[in-house]
C-alpha cells in the first residue's frame, strides 16, 4: 500500500507541473452568453472607377461623381464626418496581346469611399442614388449597432454570471461549496451576424457582407440581426467539509 500511495504523489506533482490548474481541489468552468440585437448602423464602402485616354481625365470623371455623390448627403443625414474617402489612385490601363506584350490603353483612376447610415432602413434609397451618380461599384456593407460597446460589455458579464451559476451548480450536487477564483484563463467576444426571414424585424435590402450590385433588385430581402457572444473559462477553488 506505502508504495502505490507513493507512485500516485509522484503522478500528481508531475501532472500539474506544466499546467495552470492548481494542485489543490478545484473546479474549471467555461461560462457563455450571448445576445442578438437589431443593427441600427449600415456602413457601405464603395470604389469609383473611371478608365480614360489619359490620367487627368479619368481623375477629372472620378472627381465629378464624387463630387455629385457628396452634394446629395443632405438627404440621408449624412454628416462630414460620417464619409471617409482615400487618396485618389491612376495607373496605367494594360492589356495583353496574344503573345504576351503589354499594351497601354488608356488610365484608371480609383477611389474608395466610406458611408455610414445613422438610419439604416435608408440603404436601399443610398445605394440607388449612388449607382444613380454612377458610383459604380459596392463593395460591402457592414450592419453594426450604435451600442456595441455596451453590448459587448454586457454579453462578458452574463458569460461570468453563467460561469459562477455553473460552477455553483455542480459543487452543490457533490455536498461542496465553490472558493475563490483561482484563474481566469482566457475570454473571447465575438460579434457576427445572422440573416433570416419571418417575424417582425424591419426588412432591409441586403444579401450578404459583399454585395454585388446586380443582386440590389427591389424585392429581394433578408432581415438581418447581430449577434455578440462571449465565452470565459474560470478556475475556481473547491471547498470540502
Amino acid at each position: 500500500m506505502k508504495f502505490f500511495s507513493i507512485v500516485f504523489l509522484l503522478f500528481s506533482v508531475t501532472s500539474y507541473a506544466n499546467s495552470s490548474l492548481p494542485d489543490n481541489r478545484h473546479i474549471a468552468v467555461k461560462g457563455y452568453a450571448k445576445i442578438t440585437e437589431i443593427p441600427d448602423i449600415a456602413r457601405i464602402n464603395f470604389e469609383v472607377k473611371s478608365i480614360k485616354n489619359s490620367a487627368l481625365e479619368a481623375k477629372k470623371d472620378v472627381d465629378k461623381r464624387v463630387n455629385l455623390l457628396l452634394d446629395g448627403l443632405d438627404k440621408f443625414n449624412v454628416r462630414e464626418g460620417d464619409v471617409a474617402a482615400s487618396s485618389l489612385l491612376t495607373e496605367p490601363h494594360i492589356n495583353y496581346t496574344d503573345d504576351d506584350n503589354e499594351i497601354i490603353s488608356g488610365y484608371v483612376a480609383t477611389r474608395s469611399l466610406t458611408v455610414t447610415l445613422s438610419k439604416i432602413d435608408q440603404i436601399n434609397d443610398f445605394i440607388d442614388f449612388a449607382l444613380s451618380v454612377e458610383v459604380n461599384e459596392v463593395e460591402d456593407i457592414d450592419l453594426l449597432s450604435s451600442k456595441a460597446r455596451q453590448l459587448r460589455e454586457k454579453v462578458k458579464l452574463l458569460a461570468v454570471k453563467n460561469a459562477k451559476e455553473k460552477g455553483q451548480s455542480l459543487v452543490q450536487a457533490f455536498d461542496a461549496e465553490l472558493g475563490k477564483v483561482y484563474s481566469i484563463n482566457s475570454s473571447s467576444n465575438d460579434s457576427y451576424y445572422e440573416y433570416k426571414t419571418g417575424g417582425d424585424i424591419e426588412r432591409i435590402t441586403i444579401v450578404g457582407s459583399r454585395v454585388d450590385p446586380d443582386d440590389l433588385a427591389p424585392g429581394r430581402y433578408l432581415q438581418a440581426k447581430i449577434s455578440f457572444s462571449a465565452t470565459i473559462n474560470v478556475v475556481f477553488d473547491l471547498e470540502v467539509e
